[in-house]
């Protein structure tokens, strides 16, 4: 007998807390281009690198107004090709990000750099974006741009989507070098390899959980505490002391950094003698995580 099927009702409030989300991720993109991307020309790929050169090209264009008209393009063309399929949250993200930059082009014209310092804006200008990349990415959203040739490419060719990215980015970075001359240049090449590392880098520190295993002879209180308080699940094993053949229940269960104290500090009140064993971990499958099989 087939199963009835059920389908899962997103509260409002997580449906607010995506957004936000998103918002904030799109908003430091938008901010970390506008304000040390675009003054100091540095292209290190994406859209945003392609608007950069063709501004140079065609001054009559800003680059915000190229980097939107890009964006929608591409997002036109996603809908095209993907249908309803394509991703909300990715049309949301791009739309803001290149909108509000466009809007501070208005609103805050910028003749020259912030500072007269090229390093430090580059800094700015890789880690703002990066870190905002990674909080998009980590809701499995993208702010569009060279995403969506990625998912073309995916759908119609065996290209590795991976590598076909870094090539395409590497070969706008290098476009920047014409343009603007080899100093600008290095600098976006030196703001493409940081990018990599800072995107993956804050990924990993947003994903980890702390994983306990927690061995007492007083199960009961601890699990109750993680259940009823911390709202997690918690497996019991059964387990015996190799030294004092005692009877032992092995707790495992997996919580975010914030309950990791609280929990740490009830087990070893309620059993002072109790073992924890706590450790990192980024990839969760099941219910009350995210995670991809």
């Amino acid at each position: 007998m087939a199963q009835p099927i059920t389908t899962t009702r997103v509260s409002p409030r997580s449906i607010a807390r995506e957004y936000t989300l998103l918002t904030l991720g799109s908003l430091l993109i938008a901010v970390g281009v506008y304000f040390f991307k675009f003054p100091n020309h540095f292209s290190t790929g994406g859209v945003s690198g392609i608007a950069i050169v063709l501004n140079h090209y065609v001054p009559s264009l800003s680059a915000g107004t190229i980097m939107f008209i890009l964006n929608q393009a591409l997002l036109i063309v996603g809908f095209i090709i993907f249908g309803r399929g394509f991703g909300l949250r990715t049309a949301y993200c791009s739309l803001l990000m290149s909108g509000v930059t466009w809007a501070l082009e208005a609103l805050l014209p910028l003749k020259a750099p912030l500072t007269g310092q090229p390093l430090l804006e580059l800094i700015f200008a890789v880690t703002l974006p990066a870190i905002g990349s990674a909080i998009l990415f980590n809701r499995e959203a993208s702010s569009g741009g060279t995403d969506v040739v990625a998912m073309i490419l995916k759908r119609f060719t065996s290209l590795n989507i991976g590598v076909s990215l870094l090539c395409a980015d590497v070969l706008i970075t290098l476009m920047g070098c014409f343009a603007f001359g080899i100093e600008t240049g290095l600098f976006g090449i030196l703001g493409l390899m940081i990018k990599a590392v800072v995107v993956d880098m804050v990924l990993e520190n947003i994903k980890i959980h702390k994983c306990f295993q927690i061995i007492t002879s007083m199960p009961d209180p601890i699990v109750r505490f993680i259940v009823q308080e911390l709202r997690r699940g918690a497996t019991n094993l059964c387990g015996v002391g190799a030294y004092t053949h005692e009877n032992k229940t092995v707790i495992l269960t997996v919580v975010n950094r914030s309950q990791a104290v609280r929990l740490r500090n009830h087990a070893k009140a309620v059993d002072p003698a109790c073992f924890i064993l706590i450790t990192n971990t980024g990839e969760i499958i099941g219910k009350g995580f995210r995670g991809t099989m």
